[in-house]
């Protein structure tokens, strides 16, 4: 009796180490690739207890998360023949554990290269412009290069960017002169678009103030009235152009006027003159007659 016992728990101490040695736990951010006798499962270990036949089973975990790979700067040429470095970063996860362990010896390495390599390839075909500029539809591009191989790895590429492009010395000091001479002409058209526009609203208020008169009169009075509002000791006074000019016609009328009176004054006494001439030989002749 007494051996049966010990038999009887000599068999369970058994089974639980067998039963021990066989559990595996597997993390919420992993999954487990089962290998059996070498082979593996089409069907990969969800996250919690798993059990595994002893001897005959081996597992490996695969992480899930997304992870984040920076890609080393890449040294290129671009389209428009200009030589510039480039590094991005890559955000991937793992879709189908199963065919990230037994399709690619190490899915990490293997997306790096990729990044690298279609980097390259993502330099030479675009211009600076681009590079600088229209960054969106190089990230879509970069993204679709890297994921076409890694989708046969069971691995998913989310997003690709480019971090920083870096220029050469000589480039960015004639790109600094370019945006200079261009801030300055957009400077000098907005200035002279100014100028026509005041001139147009100018030419447009004169010719209603020449329509009135009386316009004149009232711009003038505002005027005195904005500035005499600064509290100021002394007060300019603006005289107004159409009040010389009607001076300066007044003074050529009475000019003409004076003229005119001259001539009249000047030519009014030799009338008389010719008339009295043929008189005086008549007196002379009659007071000869009279001696006689």
């Amino acid at each position: 009796m007494e051996g049966t016992v010990v038999a009887v728990v000599v068999v369970a101490a058994l089974v639980l180490l067998v039963l021990r040695s066989g559990m595996r736990v597997v993390n919420q951010v992993e999954r487990g690739v089962v290998f059996r006798w070498g082979k593996a499962l089409p069907a990969h270990r969800q996250p919690g207890v798993t059990f595994l036949i002893p001897v005959a089973d081996r597992m490996r975990k695969v992480n899930v998360q997304v992870a984040t790979m920076p890609v080393p700067t890449q040294e290129g040429i671009t389209r428009d023949n200009v030589s510039v470095k480039v590094d991005a970063v890559v955000y991937f996860r793992v879709t189908d554990p199963v065919r990230a362990a037994i399709e690619v010896q190490d899915y990490v390495f293997a997306v790096g290269q990729v990044a690298q390599s279609s980097l390259r390839s993502i330099i030479g075909k675009s211009d600076l412009d681009d590079l600088l500029s229209d960054r969106e539809r190089l990230h879509e591009g970069l993204a679709l290069m890297i994921d076409s191989p890694a989708a046969g790895w069971g691995v998913h590429i989310d997003r690709v960017e480019i971090k920083d492009v870096q220029l050469p010395e000589s480039l960015k000091r004639s790109m600094s002169r370019q945006a200079e001479a261009e801030r300055e002409r957009r400077a000098r058209v907005i200035t002279a678009d100014g100028e026509f526009q005041a001139a147009q609203q100018l030419a447009n208020a004169s010719r209603i103030m020449s329509d009135t008169p009386e316009a004149m009169q009232l711009r003038l009075l505002q005027t005195v009235v904005e500035v005499a509002a600064e509290k100021n000791s002394t007060l300019v006074m603006p005289f107004p152009v159409e009040l010389l000019r009607y001076f300066d016609r007044a003074a050529r009328q009475i000019g003409d006027g004076l003229a005119t009176k001259e001539e009249e004054e000047e030519a009014a006494p030799s009338v008389p003159d010719q008339a009295a001439a043929p008189d005086r030989p008549a007196a002379g002749l009659a007071s000869g007659h009279d001696d006689e």
